[in-house]
This record gives C-alpha cells, sequence and structure tokens, in this order.
C-alpha cells in the first residue's frame, strides 16, 4: 500500500468580511497518498484554490483551523522558517497563473536558481546553471540553454507553464499541487503539460494534487476525486466510480453539463443559479438545495455529514437518494410511471 503523504483534517480556512470571519474551506478532511493524483473539482467560487493556498500557507490574513499533516507532522504549527524550509522543497506548487507567478525582471535561469540556492545551497554557480538547464530540458523546452537566458515576457504561455513546473520541481517535492495547470492552454499543450505531470509523478513517486473544473482531465488523470461545493467536501471516490456511478446531485449535474459522444443527441443539462458568495452562503442544511428546488427539502439532512455508502466512496447529505432530473421525471410521466 502507498505511504500516506498528506492528511487533511476538519481543515477550516475564513475570511474577514468586514467585522466577521466567513469560511472559504469548510471541514475539509482528504488524503493524498505517494504515487497517486487526487483531482478536487468544482466550479469557480467553490474553494478550491483557497484549499491549495491553505496547504501552502500562503494565506496571509486568513484564519485557518484544523489540522494540515504532512508524512504525520502537523504543518499548520510551523514557524515561518520552518514553512519556507518545506514549501518549494518537499511540498511544492505549480501556479494557475504562469505569468504573475513568474518575476518579470528576472531570466528564467536565475529563477530556477533562486529555488535550489534557497533550498540546496551547496550547489555552486555552475552545478546550479546545469540542473537549472537540465530541468528545463526535463519539462520539454526545446534550446533550454537558450530559454535559460530569456525573461519571462519572452515566452509563449505553454512555455512559461512549463517553467512554472521546472521550478516546482526542482528539488523532487513529495506532495505538488497543481492549481489549474493547463488554464487558457491550448488543447495540444495542455495534453502535453498533462502527459508531463503524470511521468513526474511516476518518476518521482509524488502524490499530486490536481485543482481543475475540465472534468476531461480528471478523467484522464485522476486516481480518487474529490467534488468540492460551497467550501465542502460532497463527494469522494475512485476516478471509475466517481464517473461510472455519481451520487451526489451536484456531481450528477457537472456531469449531465458536459457534452460526451454519447448524448451527441441529448440535451445538456443545465445547473441554476450560481454558487453563492462567502457573505451570502447558507451555512445550515445541504448547501446546494436552492440549485436543485424540484427536489423536497424534507429529504436534506439538518446537518449533512459524509456517508460511505460502499468502499471509499463517500458522499455528504442524504438527498442524493431522492435526486432526479426534471427530464427524468417528465420522462416517467410520459411513459405511465409514478
Amino acid at each position: 500500500m502507498n505511504e500516506k503523504l498528506l492528511e487533511i483534517k476538519n481543515l477550516k480556512t475564513s475570511f474577514r468580511i468586514e467585522d466577521q470571519y466567513y469560511a472559504a474551506v469548510d471541514d475539509v478532511s482528504l488524503t493524498v497518498n505517494e504515487n497517486e493524483v487526487l483531482a478536487i473539482v468544482g466550479e469557480s467560487g467553490c474553494g478550491k484554490s483557497a484549499l491549495a493556498f491553505s496547504l501552502m500557507r500562503l494565506h496571509n490574513r486568513a484564519k485557518i483551523e484544523g489540522d494540515i499533516l504532512f508524512k504525520g507532522d502537523d504543518v499548520t504549527n510551523y514557524s515561518a522558517g520552518q514553512v519556507n524550509k518545506l514549501r518549494g522543497n518537499e511540498m511544492s506548487m505549480i501556479f494557475q497563473d504562469p505569468l504573475t507567478a513568474l518575476n518579470p525582471l528576472m531570466k528564467i535561469g536565475d529563477q530556477i536558481g533562486e529555488v535550489l540556492l534557497l533550498h540546496k545551497g551547496k550547489f555552486s554557480n555552475l552545478n546550479r546553471k546545469q540542473k537549472a538547464i537540465s530541468l528545463l530540458d526535463k519539462v520539454g523546452i526545446a534550446r533550454p540553454e537558450h530559454v535559460y537566458e530569456q525573461f519571462p515576457h519572452e515566452l509563449s504561455g505553454g512555455m512559461r507553464q512549463r517553467v512554472v513546473i521546472a521550478i516546482a520541481i526542482a528539488n523532487d517535492p513529495e506532495v505538488l499541487i497543481a492549481d489549474e495547470p493547463t488554464t487558457a492552454l491550448d488543447a495540444t499543450i495542455q495534453s502535453q503539460i498533462l502527459d508531463l505531470l503524470n511521468e513526474l509523478k511516476e518518476n518521482m513517486n509524488a502524490g499530486i494534487i490536481l485543482i481543475t473544473h475540465d472534468l476531461g482531465v480528471v478523467a484522464e488523470m485522476a486516481d480518487r476525486v474529490a467534488v468540492m461545493y460551497a467550501g465542502q467536501i460532497v463527494e469522494v471516490a475512485d476516478v471509475h466510480a466517481l464517473f461510472g456511478m455519481p451520487q451526489h446531485p451536484y456531481t450528477r449535474s457537472l456531469l449531465s453539463s458536459v457534452p460526451n459522444a454519447e448524448s451527441v443527441d441529448s440535451k445538456l443539462h443545465v445547473i441554476q443559479g450560481i454558487v453563492p458568495s462567502l457573505k451570502n452562503l447558507t451555512r445550515e442544511g445541504c448547501r446546494f438545495r436552492s440549485r436543485i428546488p424540484w427536489i423536497d427539502e424534507s429529504v436534506h439532512e439538518k446537518s449533512p455529514e459524509l456517508h460511505e455508502i460502499s468502499p471509499n466512496h463517500f458522499v455528504r447529505c442524504t438527498c442524493y437518494k431522492n435526486f432526479y432530473f426534471p427530464d427524468e421525471k417528465k420522462e416517467d410521466k410520459r411513459h405511465g410511471i409514478s
């Protein structure tokens, strides 16, 4: 059995709005094992990036409660110095926007060399340069010696993303968090980046947290999937179970809103409403109930919890037992089914 690298227990990340704190990540518990891709999926505003930044201790003014255990050690109790030693070394992150993640005033080689210098200070200048060029080559950048001397604005979006990945893997991290790593990239480059991440997982035996809203990427990359809505995990399952037998109304709604080869002639489901803001979010009862108003209120739990409905398949709230799509109900009535 693969070693448990990261364990998140009852994590709550709250941000202050006026005089009150509101949780963007609310009681999240997850594990990440070595040589595994855990995908966290959901709409924009569900709390995915807030979760990622919490794990990396990158929130300056947020109130963070709960435990983040890296190989059994709680990093929430780390000092700033301990966090700096961990971050970019044993735990690393691929940021969503490479243009803002990179320093526009530093050459690419210097930016890779900086993370090596911080954590592997014994490197000579020549060795750091050789290692940086080797990393650029590893992530599939042509003419790495030339790119080493360039600035971020001289590179394409795909090349910048590869540079960000090179920086993230420079010190062979055991946990790698990829926050929307293929956003705004064309299909060809996206496929290359995903292949690269898969290769890195195998070669480094790392645990990867893949944060995305792209279900196609999830199907291709993930071993397990956690579906996030309004700050909570609403379903967790093996990727095959989740795509084959989705249970939570939100998961089913997401999957039904994506076109696929089997439903070319059928109408795509449109999820009503939007993810509520932190301030306007109702925190009692099922948080998804306002977006499925045709489901009777009585089927929702007052305090929804994650239930293990089959081995390692967890679903929040019992409303999944009574969920149906409006079109399905019409079809039932048309065929005389009550």
